[in-house]
């Protein structure tokens, strides 16, 4: 009967209603919410403990985490979702960034603890590019999405974060159709950024007819790498295979990734030509990458 009752959505709505359970009003945290505030909506997403509403939180969408917490027969269980709530809440709060999944509140009403972050209303980056004929997706739309990301890996990476499953299905686009990521708790997610900016330069599923246990055994063990386009610019092809090299110590960093995207968005937004004269690795300069360019314009400042 218990079992049947969590199975029910008003169920795990009526259990946020204040007034219900225990708020823990004695150690109120900054970041606990007012769910006087909070009205859940329609649940798009669930899990095995979890299950993830849209909502309106101080008249602004919302999404709604909402995680069960078992009873004290599966003490183990129990004490592994409270930490995890606890350290998903401590550095969630902590970041804020333009392409960083704002947190926004979060709370304890045993047995459901909740976290409430911004609705991303366009889903995914992975639905965005099913939507699309491959190798469609223009240069300018390329740069403007890979920025988000790189910038958002940069800032994580700033803050001790490694994201560890950077993929397009965990990228979030809102109504700008800019992206966001949604941190988990280097250089693996450098290979990760290399996947995604190739899907961005193909629109395409990568390793496709592979599980992603074959798929990971490929690329780690036989050094497998989805076909290359041969309609985008040399320059996000290059850094596409620096991303994802074998070693993983010629892997560039965000920094890096973040210049090379800037310089070369600012070059084409200014018309100026990009001569690509060497392969790309983490140890050439940018002015050789961008030599064309920046012969013409050499007030742009240059790191190697």
């Amino acid at each position: 009967m218990e079992k049947k009752r969590w199975d029910s959505m008003d169920s795990w709505s009526m259990l946020l209603e204040p007034g219900n359970g225990d708020s823990s009003e004695g150690n109120r945290e900054e970041w606990m919410a007012d769910l006087s505030q909070l009205f859940l909506g329609n649940k798009f997403a669930s899990g095995s403990n979890s299950r993830i509403y849209r909502g309106i939180y101080k008249q602004r969408a919302v999404a709604v985490k909402m995680v069960r917490i078992p009873d004290q027969e599966d003490d183990e269980k129990r004490r592994d979702l409270e930490e995890q709530f606890n350290s998903e809440v401590a550095f969630l709060s902590r970041l804020y960034h333009p392409n960083i999944v704002q947190f926004i509140a979060a709370c304890k009403k045993p047995p459901v603890y909740c976290i409430i972050t911004e609705y991303m209303s366009q889903g995914t980056l992975r639905m965005y590019l099913h939507k699309k004929e491959p190798y469609s997706l223009s240069t300018e739309t390329i740069l403007r999405l890979a920025l988000d990301i790189s910038r958002g890996m940069q800032y994580l990476h700033s803050q001790g974060v490694i994201h560890r499953d950077l993929k397009s299905h965990n990228l979030l686009l809102n109504d700008e159709m800019r992206v966001k990521e949604k941190p988990y708790t280097r250089k693996v997610d450098v290979y990760s950024f290399g996947i995604v900016l190739w899907e961005l330069t193909t629109a395409l599923v990568p390793f496709q007819g592979m599980t992603p246990v074959q798929a990971a055994y490929a690329a780690s063990e036989k050094n497998l790498r989805p076909p290359l386009s041969t309609t985008c610019s040399p320059v996000l092809n290059h850094l596409i295979k620096s991303c994802w090299s074998a070693n993983p110590a010629k892997r560039p960093d965000f920094t890096y990734i973040v210049s090379v995207l800037e310089k070369f968005d600012h070059c084409l937004k200014e018309g100026l030509p990009i001569l690509v004269h060497q392969e790309f690795g983490i140890g050439s300069s940018l002015v050789d990458l961008f030599k064309g360019c920046i012969m013409q314009h050499s007030s742009i400042p240059i790191r190697a």
